[in-house]
Protein backbone atom coordinates (compact mmCIF):
# COMPACT_ATOMS: atom_id res chain seq x y z
CA UNK A 1 0.00 0.00 0.00
CA UNK A 2 1.41 3.34 -1.01
CA UNK A 3 2.54 5.94 1.54
CA UNK A 4 -0.21 8.54 1.87
CA UNK A 5 0.25 12.20 1.06
CA UNK A 6 -1.09 14.55 3.76
CA UNK A 7 -2.15 18.05 2.70
CA UNK A 8 -3.62 20.88 4.82
CA UNK A 9 -5.46 23.64 2.99
CA UNK A 10 -8.47 25.98 3.22
CA UNK A 11 -11.63 25.59 1.13
CA UNK A 12 -13.66 28.72 0.36
CA UNK A 13 -17.38 27.88 0.40
CA UNK A 14 -18.81 31.39 0.21
CA UNK A 15 -17.47 34.94 0.47
CA UNK A 16 -17.89 34.69 4.26
CA UNK A 17 -17.12 31.02 4.99
CA UNK A 18 -13.83 29.18 4.73
CA UNK A 19 -13.20 25.73 6.19
CA UNK A 20 -9.81 24.19 6.97
CA UNK A 21 -9.27 20.62 5.80
CA UNK A 22 -6.66 17.89 6.05
CA UNK A 23 -6.61 15.49 3.14
CA UNK A 24 -4.92 12.11 3.52
CA UNK A 25 -4.53 10.92 -0.07
CA UNK A 26 -3.70 7.25 -0.39
CA UNK A 27 -5.19 5.80 -3.56
CA UNK A 28 -7.18 8.45 -5.38
CA UNK A 29 -10.55 7.59 -6.88
CA UNK A 30 -13.18 5.60 -5.01
CA UNK A 31 -15.01 6.87 -1.93
CA UNK A 32 -13.42 9.22 0.58
CA UNK A 33 -13.96 8.81 4.31
CA UNK A 34 -15.00 12.20 5.73
CA UNK A 35 -14.46 12.75 9.48
CA UNK A 36 -16.65 15.18 11.45
CA UNK A 37 -15.37 16.16 14.90
CA UNK A 38 -17.08 16.53 18.26
CA UNK A 39 -18.34 19.70 19.96
CA UNK A 40 -14.94 20.62 21.41
CA UNK A 41 -12.87 19.00 18.68
CA UNK A 42 -10.78 19.98 15.70
CA UNK A 43 -8.35 18.29 13.33
CA UNK A 44 -5.62 17.89 15.95
CA UNK A 45 -7.95 16.33 18.53
CA UNK A 46 -8.60 13.35 16.29
CA UNK A 47 -4.97 12.55 17.17
CA UNK A 48 -3.72 9.56 15.15
CA UNK A 49 -7.15 8.22 14.20
CA UNK A 50 -7.38 9.66 10.65
CA UNK A 51 -4.11 7.99 9.65
CA UNK A 52 -5.11 4.75 11.41
CA UNK A 53 -8.49 4.54 9.69
CA UNK A 54 -6.95 5.36 6.32
CA UNK A 55 -4.46 2.53 6.74
CA UNK A 56 -7.10 0.10 8.02
CA UNK A 57 -9.51 0.75 5.14
CA UNK A 58 -7.15 1.77 2.34
CA UNK A 59 -9.28 4.85 1.71
CA UNK A 60 -8.48 8.51 1.31
CA UNK A 61 -9.56 10.46 4.41
CA UNK A 62 -10.75 14.05 4.65
CA UNK A 63 -10.86 15.73 8.06
CA UNK A 64 -12.26 19.24 8.37
CA UNK A 65 -12.90 21.88 10.99
CA UNK A 66 -16.44 23.23 11.19
CA UNK A 67 -17.32 26.88 11.52
CA UNK A 68 -15.59 28.42 14.54
CA UNK A 69 -12.97 25.70 14.96
CA UNK A 70 -9.25 25.63 14.22
CA UNK A 71 -8.35 27.68 11.17
CA UNK A 72 -11.94 27.84 9.84
CA UNK A 73 -14.04 31.00 9.82
CA UNK A 74 -14.85 32.14 13.38
CA UNK A 75 -18.36 32.26 14.84
CA UNK A 76 -20.17 34.76 17.03
CA UNK A 77 -22.53 34.03 19.91
CA UNK A 78 -25.24 33.12 20.46
CA UNK A 79 -25.32 30.14 18.16
CA UNK A 80 -28.68 29.52 16.47
CA UNK A 81 -30.72 26.65 17.85
CA UNK A 82 -30.48 24.83 14.51
CA UNK A 83 -26.70 25.15 14.16
CA UNK A 84 -26.16 21.38 13.80
CA UNK A 85 -28.81 21.14 11.10
CA UNK A 86 -27.21 24.08 9.27
CA UNK A 87 -23.85 22.32 9.35
CA UNK A 88 -25.31 19.15 7.85
CA UNK A 89 -27.80 20.75 5.47
CA UNK A 90 -25.69 23.63 4.12
CA UNK A 91 -21.96 23.53 4.79
CA UNK A 92 -21.16 19.82 4.59
CA UNK A 93 -22.82 19.40 1.16
CA UNK A 94 -21.13 22.60 -0.03
CA UNK A 95 -17.76 21.19 1.04
CA UNK A 96 -18.33 17.89 -0.77
CA UNK A 97 -19.45 19.79 -3.87
CA UNK A 98 -16.48 22.19 -3.76
CA UNK A 99 -14.07 19.25 -3.59
CA UNK A 100 -16.00 17.44 -6.35
CA UNK A 101 -16.11 14.37 -4.15
CA UNK A 102 -18.08 11.78 -6.11
CA UNK A 103 -18.61 9.36 -3.23
CA UNK A 104 -18.27 10.03 0.49
CA UNK A 105 -18.58 7.88 3.59
CA UNK A 106 -19.33 10.08 6.58
CA UNK A 107 -17.88 9.28 10.00
CA UNK A 108 -19.04 11.64 12.74
CA UNK A 109 -18.32 11.73 16.46
CA UNK A 110 -20.79 13.28 18.94
CA UNK A 111 -21.91 16.63 17.46
CA UNK A 112 -20.17 15.52 14.28
CA UNK A 113 -22.34 12.41 14.26
CA UNK A 114 -25.45 14.55 14.42
CA UNK A 115 -24.17 16.67 11.54
CA UNK A 116 -23.39 13.50 9.58
CA UNK A 117 -26.99 12.27 9.98
CA UNK A 118 -28.34 15.40 8.34
CA UNK A 119 -25.61 15.37 5.69
CA UNK A 120 -26.41 11.77 4.76
CA UNK A 121 -30.08 12.71 4.44
CA UNK A 122 -29.47 15.57 2.00
CA UNK A 123 -26.35 14.78 -0.06
CA UNK A 124 -26.52 12.24 -2.91
CA UNK A 125 -22.72 11.95 -2.70
CA UNK A 126 -22.97 10.03 0.59
CA UNK A 127 -22.89 6.23 0.12
CA UNK A 128 -22.25 5.23 3.74
CA UNK A 129 -22.73 6.64 7.24
CA UNK A 130 -20.94 5.90 10.51
CA UNK A 131 -21.76 7.67 13.76
CA UNK A 132 -20.16 7.47 17.20
CA UNK A 133 -22.21 8.89 20.10
CA UNK A 134 -24.50 10.92 17.86
CA UNK A 135 -27.51 12.76 19.30
CA UNK A 136 -30.90 13.32 17.71
CA UNK A 137 -32.46 14.89 20.81
CA UNK A 138 -31.36 16.29 24.16
CA UNK A 139 -31.60 13.79 27.00
CA UNK A 140 -31.01 14.09 30.75
CA UNK A 141 -27.72 12.21 30.64
CA UNK A 142 -26.38 14.66 28.05
CA UNK A 143 -27.34 17.63 30.18
CA UNK A 144 -25.80 16.10 33.31
CA UNK A 145 -22.56 15.42 31.43
CA UNK A 146 -22.41 19.00 30.14
CA UNK A 147 -23.03 20.44 33.61
CA UNK A 148 -20.27 18.25 35.07
CA UNK A 149 -17.85 19.36 32.36
CA UNK A 150 -18.79 23.00 32.98
CA UNK A 151 -17.95 22.55 36.65
CA UNK A 152 -14.58 21.04 35.69
CA UNK A 153 -13.95 23.96 33.34
CA UNK A 154 -14.55 26.40 36.19
CA UNK A 155 -12.58 24.50 38.85
CA UNK A 156 -9.73 22.62 37.17
CA UNK A 157 -7.01 22.96 34.57
CA UNK A 158 -9.41 21.98 31.78
CA UNK A 159 -9.25 25.47 30.16
CA UNK A 160 -5.47 25.25 29.93
CA UNK A 161 -5.61 21.76 28.44
CA UNK A 162 -8.20 22.79 25.86
CA UNK A 163 -6.21 25.92 25.04
CA UNK A 164 -3.39 23.73 23.72
CA UNK A 165 -5.71 22.91 20.84
CA UNK A 166 -8.04 25.90 20.60
CA UNK A 167 -5.77 28.81 21.59
CA UNK A 168 -7.56 32.11 21.99
CA UNK A 169 -10.84 30.56 20.79
CA UNK A 170 -11.07 28.28 23.84
CA UNK A 171 -13.53 30.28 25.96
CA UNK A 172 -15.67 31.15 22.95
CA UNK A 173 -15.99 27.53 21.81
CA UNK A 174 -16.67 26.25 25.31
CA UNK A 175 -19.38 28.86 25.79
CA UNK A 176 -20.82 28.06 22.37
CA UNK A 177 -21.13 24.44 23.45
CA UNK A 178 -22.59 24.64 26.94
CA UNK A 179 -24.68 27.81 26.53
CA UNK A 180 -26.40 26.39 23.46
CA UNK A 181 -27.15 22.94 24.88
CA UNK A 182 -28.32 24.31 28.23
CA UNK A 183 -30.62 26.86 26.56
CA UNK A 184 -34.32 26.05 26.90
CA UNK A 185 -35.12 26.92 23.30
CA UNK A 186 -32.45 24.54 22.02
CA UNK A 187 -33.59 21.70 24.25
CA UNK A 188 -37.19 22.01 23.07
CA UNK A 189 -36.43 22.49 19.37
CA UNK A 190 -33.49 20.13 18.74
CA UNK A 191 -34.90 17.02 17.05
CA UNK A 192 -33.19 15.32 14.11
CA UNK A 193 -35.76 12.51 13.92
CA UNK A 194 -37.43 13.90 10.77
CA UNK A 195 -34.14 13.60 8.85
CA UNK A 196 -33.64 9.91 9.56
CA UNK A 197 -36.20 8.59 7.12
CA UNK A 198 -34.42 10.42 4.30
CA UNK A 199 -31.17 8.47 4.82
CA UNK A 200 -30.97 5.82 2.11
CA UNK A 201 -27.41 4.54 2.55
CA UNK A 202 -26.11 1.79 4.86
CA UNK A 203 -25.38 3.10 8.36
CA UNK A 204 -23.34 1.91 11.36
CA UNK A 205 -24.60 3.55 14.55
CA UNK A 206 -22.07 3.10 17.38
CA UNK A 207 -21.86 4.17 21.00
CA UNK A 208 -19.79 3.19 24.03
CA UNK A 209 -21.71 1.19 26.62
CA UNK A 210 -20.50 3.61 29.31
CA UNK A 211 -21.08 6.84 27.40
CA UNK A 212 -21.82 9.57 29.96
CA UNK A 213 -23.20 12.03 27.39
CA UNK A 214 -26.05 10.09 25.83
CA UNK A 215 -28.60 7.40 26.65
CA UNK A 216 -28.41 4.11 24.74
CA UNK A 217 -31.96 4.74 23.56
CA UNK A 218 -30.53 7.34 21.17
CA UNK A 219 -28.82 4.53 19.24
CA UNK A 220 -32.04 2.52 19.04
CA UNK A 221 -34.04 5.56 17.91
CA UNK A 222 -31.50 6.45 15.21
CA UNK A 223 -31.40 2.92 13.85
CA UNK A 224 -35.18 2.64 13.95
CA UNK A 225 -35.60 5.94 12.13
CA UNK A 226 -33.15 5.03 9.35
CA UNK A 227 -34.57 1.56 8.86
CA UNK A 228 -33.23 -1.87 8.02
CA UNK A 229 -30.04 -0.56 6.42
CA UNK A 230 -28.89 0.74 9.84
CA UNK A 231 -26.88 -1.43 12.25
CA UNK A 232 -26.71 -0.42 15.94
CA UNK A 233 -23.53 -1.40 17.77
CA UNK A 234 -22.42 -0.86 21.38
CA UNK A 235 -18.74 -1.00 22.25
CA UNK A 236 -17.99 -2.61 25.64
CA UNK A 237 -15.85 -0.93 28.30
CA UNK A 238 -16.07 2.35 26.41
CA UNK A 239 -17.24 5.88 27.13
CA UNK A 240 -17.93 8.81 24.83
CA UNK A 241 -14.95 8.47 22.46
CA UNK A 242 -14.73 4.94 20.98
CA UNK A 243 -11.95 5.87 18.53
CA UNK A 244 -9.69 6.91 21.42
CA UNK A 245 -10.83 4.56 24.21
CA UNK A 246 -11.20 1.34 22.21
CA UNK A 247 -9.37 2.08 18.94
CA UNK A 248 -8.76 -1.52 17.86
CA UNK A 249 -12.41 -2.53 18.27
CA UNK A 250 -13.58 0.69 16.66
CA UNK A 251 -11.25 0.37 13.68
CA UNK A 252 -12.25 -3.23 13.07
CA UNK A 253 -15.99 -2.48 13.17
CA UNK A 254 -15.53 0.40 10.74
CA UNK A 255 -13.32 -1.67 8.46
CA UNK A 256 -15.91 -4.46 8.29
CA UNK A 257 -18.69 -1.99 7.56
CA UNK A 258 -16.76 -0.33 4.75
CA UNK A 259 -15.72 -3.65 3.20
CA UNK A 260 -19.40 -4.64 3.11
CA UNK A 261 -20.18 -1.48 1.13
Amino acid sequence: MMTPVVRDYPVQLSPEVQLQVRHIERVGGGPTLVLLHEALGNIALWRGFPEQISEATGLDVLVYERLGYGASTPITLPRPDDYLEQEGRIWLPKLLDALEMEQAILLGHSDGGSVALVGAAVSPRVIGLITMAAHIQVDNLTLAGIRQTLERYQNSDLPERLARYHGDRTDLLFRAWYETWLRDSFQTSFDLTPWLGQIGCPALIMQGQKDSYGLPEQVAEIARGIGQQATPHFIPECGHSPHLEQPEICLEEIRRFILAL
